[in-house]
């Protein structure tokens, strides 16, 4: 499957005058701390058995951060979700801010899967290990698989970034055939979302944030995996990658208004 770039880069972000610049600095600072304080909320929770608790103290986490960060938030399509019970999210990936803005809008209990080195993190890797996201490495995928479904089958819904890491080159990379695979094992929907912009204001290998800038989240008809078998992967990855690039945005503009801003 080809890559098909959309765009070759981001349309220059604004100078970054002294108050920017100091609101990105402090804005990143209470983000370190509000996420070491939600982190050892979440293991509480998580480590007394209350997953639904997870779910609102990871929420408060990413709202929080956003906020703080003065980042709006436009997102499009959340009627696609109403009547699933569970579901498998799909999307591509540009920052750290795509976790936080999934966390904090996407219904349900979202789960994440993410790569093991998180759990080098002091107190985030162990709030993930035990809050039920999924930490693979490319050696035990079939052992991430397995436990995705158990968790799943406990009636929480998975998110899934399909490139296999963040892209901040502002294109669509192609997708990897896990998400879709997880889908069909699951028997559940494959949700398709893309996320655009968010690759501006905090791409792979940035220090402080770049604040007061938007990011725009559109979520696609559910994929049916009914009768899907395994080798139907590739296609159903194909269709979720095609849906994602249709709805990309290779400029969001901070006007446009979508459905819900925060």
């Amino acid at each position: 499957m080809a890559s098909h770039p959309q765009a070759s880069s981001y349309t220059a972000a604004p100078p970054r005058g002294i108050f920017n610049l100091a609101w990105g600095v402090v804005a990143t600072f209470l983000s370190v701390v509000w996420t070491a304080i939600c982190a050892i909320g979440a293991a509480i929770a998580a480590m007394v058995n209350k997953p639904h608790a997870v779910t609102a103290v990871t929420r408060a986490w990413g709202r929080g951060i956003i906020a703080v960060s003065g980042i709006k938030v436009q997102i499009e399509g959340l009627e696609n979700l109403q009547g699933l019970k569970s579901y498998v999210l799909v999307a591509n990936h540009q920052s750290f801010f795509d976790i936080f803005a999934s966390a904090a809008f996407m219904p349900g209990d979202p789960r994440f899967v993410a790569k093991k080195e998180l759990l080098k993190v002091p107190l985030v890797g162990f709030a993930m290990q035990k809050g039920g996201h999924i930490l693979i490495d490319r050696e035990s995928g079939g052992k991430a698989i397995r436990k995705a479904i158990q968790i799943i089958r406990g009636g929480l819904d998975v998110c899934i970034f399909a490139e296999g890491h963040r892209f901040n080159d502002n294109c669509v990379h192609e997708f990897e055939d896990g998400a879709a695979w997880l889908a069909i094992l699951s028997k559940l929907p494959a949700v398709p979302m893309s996320i655009s912009g968010s690759g501006r204001f905090y791409p792979r290998g940035a220090i402080f944030v770049t604040p007061g800038l938007t990011m725009r989240m559109v979520i696609g008809k559910p994929i049916s995996t009914e009768g899907m078998r395994s080798a139907d992967r590739t296609e159903l990855t194909r269709k979720l990658e095609e849906a994602v690039r249709a709805s990309f945005t290779p400029e969001v503009r901070s006007d446009r208004f979508l459905g819900t801003e925060s």
